[in-house]
């Protein structure tokens, strides 16, 4: 049975509805084109993205920051928990595993998560999330601005070379 392609969503563990809508449209969005989704397995946007998902019939796995349930409880929504005992570190670990990342609103974890993409060349597609630009004026080929949830799959299985947009 071939892998699934996974692409992390990313964003903050307490999140607004308008934000929470996003992500759950999103991780449905992922689960219906066949895509498992990928987060750091708590609350807030990784809860309603893996929600979205599930609901959609797609496969869902968590990295979660501590060594157990009652360090770091995992979301409802996850199909798959990790414990991963790293802490923020573990951030590295989701988007080291994802083909594209999708960072949906967010704070400084998720700025770090961007950051660790970029660094690495894993596109990143920003979906009411951070403004970014280099200081140095220059753009980033692997950094996409989406403006729904459609968008943001088109542009990251697109940027993943899995697929063209439309």
């Amino acid at each position: 049975m071939p892998r699934s392609l996974q692409i992390a969503v990313v964003g903050a563990a307490a999140c607004d509805t308008e934000v929470a809508r996003l992500a759950r449209d999103s991780g449905a969005e992922l689960a219906l084109a066949g895509i498992t989704v990928l987060t750091g397995g708590r609350g807030g946007v990784m809860q309603a993205a893996c929600e979205g998902a599930r609901l959609a019939g797609g496969r869902t796995v968590g990295i979660l920051p501590g060594v157990d349930d009652y360090e770091t409880p995992a979301n409802e929504y996850l199909d798959v928990v990790l414990h991963s005992g790293l802490n923020q570190a573990r951030n590295q670990i989701v988007v080291l595993s994802a083909a594209a990342v999708i960072a949906i609103g967010g704070g400084w974890g998720t700025l770090s998560e961007i950051a660790f993409a970029l660094k690495f060349r894993v596109p990143v597609v920003l979906l009411a999330s951070w403004k970014l630009r280099r200081p140095d004026g220059l753009g980033d080929p692997l950094l996409f601005t989406a403006q729904s949830p459609g968008e943001a799959v088109k542009l990251a299985l697109h940027a993943s070379g899995r697929t063209t947009p439309a």
